[in-house]
């Protein structure tokens, strides 16, 4: 029988991008667990058509409205525009059953998890491209569903 050692030891050494990614999708779907999410700084305008979900009372969004939160994130990210367009402008939200109240949120959540993953890839000087971006939001959401369920 081998050492308890044995298993960390044979284990494949593992880049500082890839546990600052791990890193970061366990802090991102631990502050996602919470709500209101918090936030650092919100431009005023555009702040007036979020502000009732930052207050302390306003009930968190269903699991469905971080689900596609995280999808809107992704095209944002991968620079699918026009799916992101034709997503928002012909209510596509309404096919995965939500409804228009959502709305609000869903395009909160998905810029708060597009805002944070951009501040993690600025932070690390450009050394986190945009695919490790991608897998960052696929393992949040994993972990969030997990969590959540």
């Amino acid at each position: 029988m081998g050492s308890p050692w044995d298993a960390i030891l044979e284990q494949k050494p593992v880049t500082l991008t890839e546990h600052l990614i791990e890193e970061a999708s366990k802090q991102l779907s631990k502050e996602l667990a919470e709500w209101p999410l918090p936030i650092s700084d919100l431009d005023p305008q555009t702040g007036r058509s979020f502000q009732p979900l930052l207050e302390p009372n306003h009930p968190r969004p269903r699991q469905a409205v971080f689900q596609q939160s995280f999808r809107l994130a992704q095209w944002d990210l991968q620079r699918e525009f026009a799916a992101y367009d034709e997503y928002v402008r012909n209510r596509r939200w309404l096919d995965a059953g939500l409804t228009p109240a959502d709305k609000p949120a869903l395009l909160f959540i998905s810029r708060w998890l597009v805002e944070h993953v951009l501040q993690m890839a600025e932070s690390s000087g450009g050394r986190v491209k945009r695919e490790q971006l991608l897998d960052c939001l696929d393992r949040t959401s994993r972990r969030l569903r997990d969590e959540l369920g």
